[in-house]
């Protein structure tokens, strides 16, 4: 039996001379992101709507913030195959990396006293993310898992819009009933981290070796 039928092609950006390039600038991203999600949970103030999710389901079975989000993570890359997303070796790593960053910076970061230094610590988060979502969505090996469930959706007739609407807000009032942390920081998550992704993705997108042009992905968050 043949198996061109079942194999799919490699992206060229897989190929061992491309990864060479892309995988430092993937995992750059990757821990960045996992700092500014460690910053805005040690701040105590609010986080982003997915890992609000993920410390209330931390909070109701007692396992670290950043494994819950790789449990999380794993159900929801689970959700690419009846919607026929195809993953790229940037999105299992993402799934990874970045929860180990957070439970693993959380050893040693705790929450300060100085009101001010938690403000500080808050609007970090949404600055390291979005830095972080650049190196990463620009290294162009493949998008986060939760992405994929948005992009499946939509190529089912859902508005993106909507559809991420719909994800977002579920996703943060099921983690605010369990018990994460919504706060000013969840409102200034929302509201910076579109823009600090649309700033940095095409000043940090790596070019095609082929054309040494940039490629223009779609402004989506890492997660």
């Amino acid at each position: 039996m043949q198996a061109q039928g079942y194999l799919l092609p490699m992206p060229p950006n897989h190929a061992p001379h491309e990864l060479r390039r892309r995988l430092p600038r993937l995992f750059l991203g990757l821990v960045l992101c996992g700092w500014g999600i460690a910053s805005m949970v040690a701040s105590e103030l609010g986080l982003g709507p997915w890992d609000v999710l993920h410390q209330g389901l931390s909070v109701l079975t007692g396992i670290p913030i950043g494994t819950m989000g790789i449990l999380v993570g794993i159900l929801v890359l689970a959700l690419w195959f009846p919607l026929h997303e195809r993953p790229g070796l940037g999105t299992v790593l993402n799934v990874l990396v970045i929860g180990i960053v957070i439970d693993v910076t959380l050893l040693w970061l705790s929450t300060p006293d100085s009101l001010t230094l938690r403000i500080i610590m808050m609007l970090a988060g949404p600055v390291l993310f979005g830095v972080g979502s650049g190196f990463y969505i620009g290294a162009g090996l493949g998008s986060g898992p939760r992405d994929g469930v948005m992009t499946g959706l939509a190529r089912r007739g859902w508005p993106v819009g909507v559809a991420r609407a719909v994800i977002e807000v579920t996703v943060l009032a099921l983690g605010w009933l369990l018990g994460g942390t919504v706060g000013l920081g969840t409102v200034l998550f929302a509201v910076l981290i579109g823009p600090l992704v649309h700033w940095c993705l095409p000043r940090l997108t790596i070019p095609d070796l082929d054309v040494g042009q940039v490629r223009p992905p779609g402004v989506r968050s890492a997660r």
